[in-house]
Parts: structure tokens; C-alpha cells; sequence
């Protein structure tokens, strides 16, 4: 039996990198440590308790990560400061060396942060953390964000080991909640005023794992639950995101028409050096599917530039593919080269200055279809989920196909579903400007 009176009257502040699943999870952790007696520190308040959850996706990740544990540390003089996620998982002897860090907690420990924080006394950095074959447990998380919705993890982990990739040596396997646990989450979100719920989750298309179930049957069972208004699904595996799952999204009154897909290259060669799962006909094969039921789709495509073997003909390649699908916006990452990757045996690298030029064009074409996507919805009326803003600036929300809009502030329509009316993009053209 933990303690807890040590922690009354104690105060936290967190900070998160990467992922929505990581901040699905940081906001479980603090959910642990409110009901042990933790208050979340006020704005400007000095905390006695640190929490950092890491990202270690690339090079720069881990950089940032190292910025804000040195800021962390500096900005509350005396904190108990934990470090946690993937990089910490990856590299928790370099986090154990940075002065004023006390504790590392890697993938399988942070659910159980209470077990490790003792007493709170800076005794200097202590990992914890378990081998990648001892990362079994699935702890749930459904977590609200800083806005109106909610962030459901259905899965986490990934059995895939992409030739890029570290995230299934800090996540560990495939592993996933039963689907019984995840509709009582939802329905507790319900409860609590939830209108939209994210199913987040390293490789969400691959729910089912470790209780028999599928992400089809997932779906279905969520789309039953009374009161939530809206779902989306992030990131989900092209190989993964059956014709059957487009279908039912296309019929669902509550799954919204808005697809995350990664696709990571637009050249089969590259796809292949990546050891992808797919190819690029499987993939417009999806794009034409999802178009083809659901015309007004948003498609986020995940796109990463400067891979090991990208030749700059094999990028004309992957950039000429990518200008021809029907998708909404790109999500450009420069590759990064990560310790003990399969990617780092490929020849041919690709120099900064080229990886830099090759994101730009992707970036460009990027804001291209995006603005024309939007464009196309000019003048329509729409339902649109208004979330809080402060007070003197306009508020923001968004239809069911995830187009951003921003209208006057209207404190009592905060996580409403209004309909609205579009008009012309704002100032920067990153929304649409709308009218009740």
C-alpha cells in the first residue's frame, strides 16, 4: 500500500513531446497523481513535482527533449523532476546524467509512477526501465486534451520494426485493451461532457493482438455508445485500413470522413528500403476507395523526406505520386538516422541541404491542396465543434471533415456543435472565417 500522504498539498506541472498518445498518457499520469493528493501547479507557480514525457521519433526529438527537461529543471528550482516516454526508454542513461533529473521511468514503469516517486527527496537520476521483451502490459488511458475532445488508447506498441523506425524497441509488441474496457472509457467520457473522442494508439489498425478482437469490431462497438458525438481515427496503416472499415466510416453517423495514413515515400524502391508493408498502387487504391464513398474526405498523409537510398530520382518519383492523389495535407518529416536501425546498412546518403530542399516542395505542395480542399467548401454550411479560446481573440473548431474554422467568440457556445456557414480563409489562410 503506497503513502500517500506525502504527496497532499503538493503541486505538478507537466510537459509532453510527440505523440497524441503520449498526451493521452501524460494526462492519465496526472489523473494518478491528482487523486494521490497532487494538485497541477498554476501558471507561473514553482511545482514540486516535474513530469517530462519524451518523444525519440528523430535526432531532433531527442534534442528537444534534453531542452525541456534543462528548461524544466531551471524554471522550477528544487522539483522532483521524472522523465518518461519513449526516450527515456531508449536512452535513459544519458537522461540519468543531466543534472537535477531524478527519475527515469521507461515504457512498462509509468503507470505505475506512484510506486517510484518515495519520498520525493532529490537523492540524484535513478532509472527504472524493463527490456524490450518485459514491455507486456497495456495500461488504458482516456484522457481529455486541452481543448473539447478526448483521446481514447486502444492499442499501443508495434510488431512492424520499419528499417527507420525505434518506436517498437521503446514501445515494445503489439498489445491492446478489450474492447468491453474501451466502450466503458467512452462512455465515461460521455459523463464528463465529451463530444469527440480520438482513438490513438502506435498501430491502431492492428488492435486485436492480445484479446481475439479487430479494429473493425472496435469501431462498431464504439459507434453504438449514446452521446458521443464524434470520432475520428488517427494514424492508421494503409495495409491495415480495410475496405470494409472505409465503408462503415462512410455509413457511421458518428465516425467522422477524416483519414490519418502514413505513406512515408511515393517510390516503390524507397517503400521497399523502408521495409513498408504495402505499395504505391495498394495505397491510391485507398485514397480512390476512401474518394469514391466519401468525396469530401480530409486525408492527412504522412511523408518522410531524405531516407537512406532516396536518390533524387527516386524522389521525383515520390513527389510526382504524391502530387496525384486526392489527399487533403502532408505531414513532411526530414529523415533522421536513429542507433541500431536497419536503415543505417543502405547506401547513399542524403545530405541536409537536400533533405531541407525536398521537405520545402513537399511543404509547398502541401499548402496547395490544402487551400483547394478548403476552397471547395466555401459557402457551405456546416457543423462545426467550437472549442474554448481566450477572451479578445476569435474561437476555433471544426467541421466533421476536419476543415478549421474561426469565428467570434462566443464563451457559451464552448464544445457546442453549431452549424455555420463558411467564408473566406483568414488572415494566414490556416482557417476558414465562419458565421452563425
Amino acid at each position: 500500500m503506497i503513502d500517500t500522504t506525502i504527496f497532499q498539498n503538493k503541486t505538478a506541472v507537466y510537459y509532453t513531446l510527440g505523440c497524441k498518445l503520449n498526451f493521452s498518457e501524460t494526462s492519465t499520469i496526472g489523473k494518478i497523481l491528482n487523486e494521490a493528493g497532487v494538485r497541477t501547479a498554476r501558471k507561473g507557480e514553482k511545482a514540486d513535482i516535474c513530469v517530462i514525457n519524451t518523444c525519440s521519433v528523430t535526432e531532433t526529438a531527442d534534442k528537444k527533449c534534453r531542452q525541456a527537461i534543462h528548461r524544466m529543471i531551471k524554471n522550477h528550482p528544487g522539483a522532483f523532476v521524472v522523465v518518461t516516454g519513449c526516450y527515456a526508454q531508449l536512452k535513459p542513461e544519458n537522461i540519468t546524467q543531466i543534472e537535477g533529473v531524478d527519475l527515469v521511468l521507461g515504457a512498462e514503469q509509468k503507470k505505475d509512477i506512484l510506486q517510484f516517486l518515495g519520498d520525493l527527496q532529490k537523492t540524484g537520476g535513478e532509472a527504472h526501465t524493463s527490456s524490450l521483451k518485459d514491455i507486456r502490459s497495456f495500461a488504458p488511458s482516456c484522457s481529455r486534451g486541452d481543448r473539447t475532445r478526448f483521446f481514447l488508447k486502444v492499442q499501443d506498441g508495434c510488431d512492424y520494426y520499419c528499417s527507420y523506425c525505434t518506436i517498437p524497441f521503446a514501445r515494445g509488441r503489439s498489445r491492446n485493451g478489450d474492447i468491453a474496457s474501451l466502450v466503458k472509457q467512452v462512455e465515461e467520457a460521455v459523463s464528463e461532457g465529451g463530444k469527440e473522442v480520438v482513438l490513438t494508439g502506435v498501430n491502431i489498425g492492428d488492435f486485436g493482438k492480445t484479446t481475439g478482437e479487430s479494429f473493425y469490431e472496435l469501431i462498431q462497438a464504439l459507434d453504438q455508445v449514446e452521446g458521443i458525438e464524434r470520432y475520428r481515427i488517427s494514424s492508421i496503416e494503409p495495409n491495415l485500413l480495410t475496405d470494409e472499415i472505409i465503408e462503415f466510416v462512410s455509413q457511421s453517423q458518428r465516425f467522422m470522413p477524416h483519414f490519418h495514413i502514413p505513406l512515408q515515400s511515393g517510390s516503390d524502391e524507397v517503400l521497399q528500403l523502408m521495409k513498408r508493408r504495402y505499395d504505391t498502387a495498394l495505397f491510391a487504391s485507398k485514397i480512390k476507395k476512401i474518394k469514391e464513398v466519401m468525396p469530401h474526405a480530409f486525408i492527412g498523409v504522412d511523408v518522410i523526406v531524405g531516407t537512406r537510398g532516396e536518390t533524387n530520382e527516386l524522389f521525383e518519383e515520390a513527389y510526382n505520386f504524391i502530387a496525384g492523389l486526392d489527399v487533403t495535407q502532408l505531414h513532411v518529416f526530414s529523415y533522421s538516422e536513429r542507433p541500431g536501425t536497419q536503415a543505417l546498412k543502405i547506401d547513399h546518403v542524403v545530405n541536409p541541404k537536400e533533405k531541407h530542399e525536398r521537405s520545402q516542395q513537399l511543404l509547398n505542395l502541401s499548402d496547395e491542396k490544402i487551400q483547394a480542399f478548403y476552397r471547395q467548401h466555401i459557402g457551405k454550411t456546416m457543423k462545426v465543434l467550437l472549442e474554448k479560446s481566450k477572451v479578445g481573440t476569435s474561437m476555433h473548431g471544426f467541421t466533421d471533415n476536419y476543415i478549421k474554422v474561426e469565428v467570434d467568440n462566443h464563451p457559451e457556445m464552448d464544445n457546442t456543435i453549431t452549424n455555420v456557414t463558411l467564408g473566406d480563409f483568414n488572415e494566414d489562410k490556416t482557417a476558414l472565417i465562419g458565421c452563425f
